[in-house]
């Protein structure tokens, strides 16, 4: 087995053995201010010294639990009918806690990397923004713990009603995106925000979904072989070496007014990283599971773009979307932002990197049931990989899920690639979500085509209905056709949501892109 999955069972096991002597108490989850998932069953659990009776009482309801011989206990009410406020109360004979403020609406996780933590006092308008966010029935919960060794039952955190006063630290996304759920539905909104900058996909998946994908094993075994390697006293005298440059270089740039560059940090040993595979899933996943949701929106792949692995990346966010969905026993409802446009302006016809790669790898994860994705390559900024229009993100979300999840009369996403014909030198292109096909620009820009010799040259596009006719006189016999590919390409299709196409290829050549 796996030495990665051999080391994580064991400590787990350990953890589990333990027994907990503890007063009562609950999840952080369950604390002033939260939002139960509408419609259906509302599981609540906690601590209390082993075989303690526990009774949870909302309004007329009340249903009881025994704590376990480790003293975790875990009852399941049924949410109120209305939306709130209300008040939960879970005693036993010697103690009670009392839950007060909560709503009954939909509930969110939102999780990702930086561009998902990024905050509405970061986001563009924010003056105008705060102005706005008067809205008492969205409320976010936002994980503080940090990443873990081994799976944990508790984390650190609390709901924050949105006000003017709240809303600057709230997700920018997941803030967007919750208020227009907000407006169009006219319920309560929860959002559950556990992101953390900088981070790769597969420290958010558990490894023991991950070691059964043959195509992720490499992945794991880098990281395995990484901290193989790690000689901490190398590491220490590497970090004194830089500490040395960096006072020197430091004073410097005060003497001349300027800003000091940034202070180095001591290399850790792999496994102990944020990013080493489990780690966040097991610090700000595992104890969330099992909350009531109605679905996860995610936004991360930047930081998995440029490690040798991008080509991997569908794989990863397939494993992790089954994974949740397994340990959460819900097939609940999955969208992610596609990478937007980002780096310099495309000028080959084709410019395959990791960035297009993990855009690829998004697109091919809609093969998922009950998923979908923000497509944004139209609100990145070339210079900067936390574009500020978050926006446009969350509207572009909720377009999904308002469409998807509660059967609004919306197209869902932008269009996406179907399936493909050649005839007689041309490529017909066939998409999804494609009502209303348009282009942004006077000819349709942003096609390369190419023949046996793959080699690609800009193509010839016109729109005919939902399909877009590709040709050019260079290629008589063409075999495929690449659109918007590159990390900051030239586009033009939208659809009639004025939302923009994605990037995809008609062939399958096994591509890196490093």
């Amino acid at each position: 087995m796996n030495r990665l999955l051999v080391s994580a069972c064991l400590s787990l096991l350990i953890c589990c053995s333990s027994v907990v002597s503890a007063e009562l108490s609950v999840a952080s989850l369950f604390s002033d201010h939260m939002v139960m998932q509408r419609g259906q069953p509302f599981k609540i659990w906690g601590w209390a010294e082993p075989g303690t009776q526990v009774s949870v009482t909302i309004n007329a309801e009340s249903v009881s639990a025994t704590a376990s011989a480790t003293g975790r206990w875990s009852a399941t009410v049924d949410p109120p009918a209305t939306a709130g406020p209300h008040t939960m109360k879970v005693s036993s004979d010697e103690s009670s806690i009392e839950i007060a403020d909560i709503l009954v609406g939909e509930v969110w996780l939102c999780s990702g990397q930086s561009n998902m933590a990024m905050t509405v006092n970061r986001a563009k308008d924010y003056e105008a923004e705060r102005g706005t966010a008067d809205l008492p029935q969205i409320r976010m919960f936002k994980v503080s713990s940090g990443h873990a060794l081994t799976p944990q039952d508790k984390c650190a955190g609390t709901w924050t009603v949105c006000s003017p006063d709240t809303v600057g630290g709230f997700s920018a996304t997941a803030y967007f995106f919750g208020r227009r759920l907000h407006k169009d539905l006219d319920v309560p909104i929860g959002l559950i925000n556990s992101s953390v900058g900088g981070t790769s996909v597969e420290s958010w998946t558990s490894l023991s979904a991950q070691s059964k994908v043959a195509a992720i094993r490499p992945r794991l075994e880098a990281w395995q072989q990484s901290d193989g390697e790690f000689d901490e006293q190398k590491a220490q005298a590497a970090f004194a070496k830089a500490m040395q440059r960096w006072t020197k270089n430091a004073k410097a740039a005060r003497d001349a007014g300027n800003k000091p560059p940034r202070k180095p940090k001591l290399a850790a040993r792999p496994r102990q990283d944020r990013n080493y595979p489990s780690n966040l899933f097991n610090g700000k996943i595992h104890p969330l599971i099992g909350f009531s949701i109605r679905g996860a929106v995610w936004y991360q792949g930047e930081n998995s773009s440029g490690r040798g692995f991008a080509h991997l990346y569908g794989r990863q966010l397939t494993t992790l979307i089954r994974d949740w969905r397994q340990r959460w026993a819900s097939d609940f409802p999955f969208a992610w932002v596609q990478l937007p446009n980002y780096r310099a302006a495309q000028k080959e016809p084709v410019e395959t990197n990791g960035w297009t790669l993990v855009q690829e790898g998004m697109l091919k994860t809609l093969d998922e049931p009950a998923t979908g994705m923000a497509i944004t390559l139209d609100v990145g900024e070339a210079r900067d990989i936390h574009p500020k229009d978050k926006q446009s993100v969350g509207f572009r979300l909720a377009q999904w899920a308002l469409a998807s999840v509660y059967g609004a009369d919306l197209i869902p996403m932008g269009p996406v690639y179907r399936e493909h014909a050649i005839t007689d030198g041309r490529v017909t292109i066939a998409f999804d979500h494609a009502q209303g096909l348009t282009s942004a620009t006077d000819t349709v820009k942003g096609f390369a085509i190419c023949g046996a010799d793959r080699k690609f040259v800009w193509a010839d596009a016109r729109i005919d209905g939902d399909k877009v006719i590709v040709s050019s006189p260079d290629v008589p016999q063409p075999v495929s056709v690449r659109y918007a590919w590159a990390a900051n390409p030239i586009f033009s299709l939208y659809n009639e949501a004025g939302i923009p196409a994605s990037p995809f290829r008609t062939d399958d050549w096994d591509e890196q892109g490093q």
